[in-house]
């Protein structure tokens, strides 16, 4: 089975597709990949960052309070803030003040500072919030990463009456522990950039892995050829890839059936169209090859000729219609048509077809029908099954006709006395060319072409038709349309 050109192009379109998701599913697998696996790490870092620097200044803060609470206690006990004249106390402030490279404050119950190992705000007043807070009894510490200081706020009591009577302010320099995060952070960065490798490598690979089955359609669709009758394929990786394999391998055996009946449809055309044209060859052969034609014999071998040319122009014709019904739905003019009429017009036309073989043709509407049809479609859909109703039908016979509706469809039903169809054949009866007896067929005039229209223009308007018969008991027909056209 070969493909046309059109088929090709929806092939061609499926393999270009699936090559464009292919390529659009691995980069977003990479990205996903590589998103999971740097985002932690990003994170990670800045989250061990904050917390070293949070526990250094914690720490920090913690030891200095605790050296810090020792000469608080002398500072109390010795009466300093009283009598600033004691030399201990100011060897302990001032080794504080340089072992951790800042500066200590003492400040009285009347918030005036009355040491300070700068030397430079002696004798002068502070007020802050932590210092109020302080000589209410609660000591608090203040880190700030910006200015890279830590300040420490201690209560100084009296050792005798217990009362707070003064505030140790402590700050100190936290550089060391912005040098220790720095360091830290550099080597968090080579982690970083080592990890953001590795998970770069394994992004690709992961990516390529569960992709693979993808590609493996996609070499396959490249792999096809003009042939493809055998050329299925089975991609069992993933449910999505057998999915796509199963829907590919049923769009194959739809183009084989399309092709196959293109394929018969016109090796039937030829042959239909050739015999009518054999015959003439033959006929008018038959009279050159004759030096003097009788009269009787040249009139009656060119009324088969004639007949032959009607024969010719009737499968025609049929091709023709069947051309149009084939065509979009766009083609079909849609407009409220009353189907009584429509039929006794029919009827109007084929009563002296019928009466020349005394066949009874009987009209049985039950109700008024205006429904939205193509007229001239339905017609020919009508006309052909009222016409094979005579055709094959015995002498003195009857074709009835009935019409009914309801409130979402009309009915039409065509019953004769016929030759009846046998049970074999009747799954084959719309098809193109199909007859059921062939000599007899070509015998009264048919082409094997009237019930493929009919179920053509009955299936344009979404309706249904379907046969019921009995050979040599006669046949009938039931066609079912929508009242309402639906595009």
């Amino acid at each position: 089975m070969y493909i046309r050109s059109g088929e090709w192009v929806i092939i061609s379109s499926i393999k270009d597709t699936v090559f464009k998701y292919l390529k659009s599913l691995r980069a977003r697998i990479f990205v996903i990949v590589l998103l999971v696996g740097l985002v932690p790490i990003f994170l990670m870092k800045n989250l061990i960052l904050d917390n070293y620097e949070d526990q250094g200044a914690q720490q920090k803060s913690t030891l200095i309070q605790n050296q810090c609470q020792q000469i608080v206690d002398q500072v109390g006990s010795s009466g300093y803030i009283r009598n600033v004249d004691n030399k201990q106390v100011d060897r302990q402030l001032t080794q504080l003040a340089k072992i951790y490279n800042g500066r200590v404050i003492i400040v009285n119950e009347n918030f005036r500072i009355v040491r300070d190992t700068y030397e430079i705000d002696e004798d002068k007043v502070i007020i802050s919030e932590e210092v109020l807070q302080c000589f209410h009894g609660t000591d608090s510490t203040n880190y700030n990463p910006d200015d890279e200081f830590l300040e420490l706020t201690l209560p100084v009591k009296n050792q005798e009456s217990g009362q707070i009577e003064g505030i140790m302010i402590v700050s100190v320099t936290t550089q060391d522990v912005k040098d220790g995060k720095e360091a830290l952070g550099n080597t968090v960065l080579i982690l970083q950039i080592v990890l953001t490798l590795l998970i770069f490598v394994a992004a690709y690979y992961v990516a390529r892995v569960l992709t693979k089955p993808f590609g493996k359609i996609t070499r396959s669709l490249e792999g096809v050829q003009g042939d493809v009758s055998e050329q299925e394929i089975s991609i069992p990786d993933y449910t999505e890839t057998k999915l796509l394999a199963d829907a590919y391998n049923q769009m194959l055996h739809r183009l084989k059936v399309q092709e196959d009946s293109r394929q018969e449809f016109v090796s039937n055309v030829s042959h239909e169209l050739k015999t009518p044209i054999t015959s003439m060859k033959v006929l008018a052969d038959s009279l050159l090859a004759q030096d003097e034609v009788p009269n009787e014999l040249y009139r009656e071998f060119m009324t088969d000729i004639a007949e032959e040319i009607d024969r010719e122009n009737k499968i025609i014709s049929d091709l023709l219609s069947l051309v149009k019904m084939d065509k979009r739905s766009s083609d079909i003019s849609i407009q409220e048509t009353s189907i009584n009429h429509l039929i006794e017009m029919l009827l109007k036309r084929l009563r002296p077809i019928a009466a020349a073989k005394g066949i009874d043709l009987v009209l049985e509407s039950f109700k008024p029908v205006v429904a939205e049809v193509d007229e001239t479609k339905l017609s020919l859909a009508f006309s052909n099954l009222i016409e094979n109703g005579i055709k094959y039908n015995k002498e003195d016979g009857w074709v009835h006709i009935s019409l009914n509706v309801d409130n979402k469809y009309f009915y039409v039903k065509v019953e004769d006395s016929g030759i009846g169809i046998p049970q074999e054949d009747q799954e084959n009866i719309f098809e193109r060319f199909y007859r059921v007896d062939k000599s007899h067929s070509r015998e009264i005039g048919g082409t094997g072409l009237g019930l493929a229209i009919t179920r053509s223009a009955v299936l344009m308007h979404h309706g249904a038709i379907k046969v019921y018969s009995e050979e040599g008991e006669g046949t009938t027909f039931t066609v079912r349309i929508p009242l309402k056209y639906v595009p």
